[in-house]
């Protein structure tokens, strides 16, 4: 079986973690949702110190490479993206790059759900077990709304990406598993064998 890397794309709170959870267990792949480094950066660092910037793309960076080039099954990566900034491509195509040229086969999910239904997931256990910064909730909801209003966090639809296996997914009403397995139904993932 080969390599592989699947990276979660979305807004915040649309379930980029969660849904990244369900299918580590199904498929073997390790999940590095992207606040693993923000969490850590933050402790040493504000967000506003370049500082900040540096170590939390370290961090993603080095992780990248050991995955790429180490005996693993692969890695799956939560990504948000703001879909107006032509060089979030570039960062994501260097990513796919680093993997495919170590044998991976790669993969782009993109999930949407309904504002509303983001919002009341914001506020969720596992959320908020995961993602300290996100525990002060006035402040978390107060950066939804400014972030989605300066970025375009969501593709359009039929929108043209540069990405060669691609899915989009609403999961407004998914639950997290039922997500995954469409995830790994969509692309043939399979579950890995029991020795």
């Amino acid at each position: 079986m080969s390599k592989k890397l699947v990276i979660i794309l979305g807004p915040h709170a649309v379930g980029k973690m969660t849904v990244g959870q369900e299918l580590a267990k199904h498929t073997g792949l390790r999940l590095f949702h992207n606040h693993m480094s923000i969490e850590l950066a933050r402790k040493l660092f504000s967000h506003s110190e370049k500082e900040w910037g540096i170590l939390n793309n370290t961090i993603r960076q080095t992780v990248f490479e050991l995955f790429a080039k180490g005996d693993f099954p692969g890695l799956i990566f939560t990504y948000m993206c703001a879909f107006d900034l032509p060089g979030e491509f570039e960062y994501l195509q260097k990513l796919i790059g680093l993997f495919k040229e170590n044998g991976a086969e790669c993969y782009v999910v993109e999930l949407c759900a309904d504002f509303e239904v983001r919002l009341i997931r914001n506020k969720s256990e596992n959320r908020l077990l995961h993602k300290e910064s996100k525990r002060d909730l006035e402040w978390s909801e107060a950066e939804m709304r400014r972030t989605s209003e300066k970025y375009r966090l969501n593709s359009y639809e039929g929108e043209e990406l540069p990405f060669e296996n691609y899915m989009k997914l609403d999961n407004t009403n998914l639950p997290p598993e039922e997500a995954a397995l469409k995830i790994m139904e969509y692309f043939g993932l399979e579950e890995p064998a029991i020795c």
